[in-house]
């Protein structure tokens, strides 16, 4: 099978965990060791986040006054090579020398009326408590908001419309090569009034963005690997239930937070909704499990009830 798999920001840097390169080769290490059997097996396309990475970089960027500020689509074509090649390097010392890699830096096209420009949304570096992040936005002109327990730097976040290199991508791919390719969600682009191409001050979600690509590669299944076991119902709440499979249909009827799940799901959807295929949310370190149906969350157009982890089910029409 082709399996194209979204690595999430806990796969390179853990919340709360200091930005170091050593942190992140580590946390790389560990995603390596659970992606390994799938690429011994399956032929694969690893997608990635990068939202701490970039983040890291624009604050490097403000302590050197000499020089303007570096903007995010340059912070996010930096992200993608730097990732790639500790996912390269790592994943290659667990498979056969053989083995061929490609990291790709990757374009993505978004619309310039893209209503997201207007409200930025996408959370990017640290985490600040209320009085620094009141203060950055004054002094740095940026847009802040609440996420989780502290406050981070919100970006634009508009939609993927079309990915540029994918055409070398599936050359690659048909060559029997590994590629790393959309990270970060790609490198935002868009074409301007002088219909030229140009970068974007912003950041597109990596899930949807690893959505189109698995659609345009035609893989055969999608998985986004993330740091819980299943997309939950009412996530943090009292009661709150882990959905096993459903269909796009019922998935779509569900809420979830609009800066965590709510990508996840929404990419997932669309994704078996196009295709017909599978797609998967669920923990890196079950992505085995996850494959076969035994974990995490399946979208897929194969059932016709929702079923809970722990097994009740509910009727579509709810």
């Amino acid at each position: 099978m082709r399996i194209v798999v979204a690595l999430g920001g806990n796969a390179l840097l853990r919340r709360g965990e200091p930005m170091t390169a050593a942190n992140q080769r580590e946390n790389v290490r560990k995603a390596a060791e659970a992606l390994a059997p799938v690429a011994r097996a399956h032929q694969l396309v690893i997608s990635h986040g990068n939202g701490p990475q970039v983040g890291l970089l624009a604050l490097q960027n403000w302590a050197y006054r000499d020089v303007e500020a570096y903007p995010l689509d340059i912070l996010g074509a930096e992200t993608e090579g730097m990732i790639g090649y500790m996912i390269e390097q790592e994943l290659g010392n667990l498979l056969p020398f053989e083995v061929p890699f490609a990291t790709l830096l990757t374009m993505i096209e978004v619309d310039p009326k893209d209503p997201a420009f207007e409200k930025p949304d996408k959370p990017i570096g640290p985490m600040y408590t209320e009085a620094e992040a009141r203060r950055l936005a004054q002094e740095r002109h940026w847009t802040v908001a609440r996420d989780g327990n502290g406050f981070r730097r919100v970006v634009p976040s508009p939609q993927p419309k079309r990915i540029f290199e994918i055409r070398p991508i599936l050359w690659l791919l048909d060559r029997g090569v590994i590629v790393v390719c959309a990270g970060g969600g790609g490198i935002p682009t868009m074409y301007g009034p002088d219909g030229k191409l140009t970068g974007v001050e912003a950041v597109i979600d990596k899930d949807r963005a690893a959505g189109l690509l698995a659609q345009q590669v035609e893989a055969d299944m999608f998985v986004m690997a993330t740091d819980v076991a299943a997309v939950q119902v009412g996530w943090g709440q009292p009661g709150a239930r882990a959905v096993r499979r459903a269909s796009p249909a019922a998935m779509s009827r569900l809420e979830f937070a609009a800066g965590s799940m709510a990508p996840k799901v929404e990419a997932a959807c669309d994704f078996a909704e196009r295709t017909g295929k599978t797609a998967a949310i669920g923990a890196l370190s079950e992505i085995g499990a996850i494959l076969e149906g035994r974990a995490g969350t399946t979208v897929t157009n194969a059932v016709a009830r929702l079923e809970w982890a722990e097994g009740d089910q509910q009727d579509l029409a709810f």
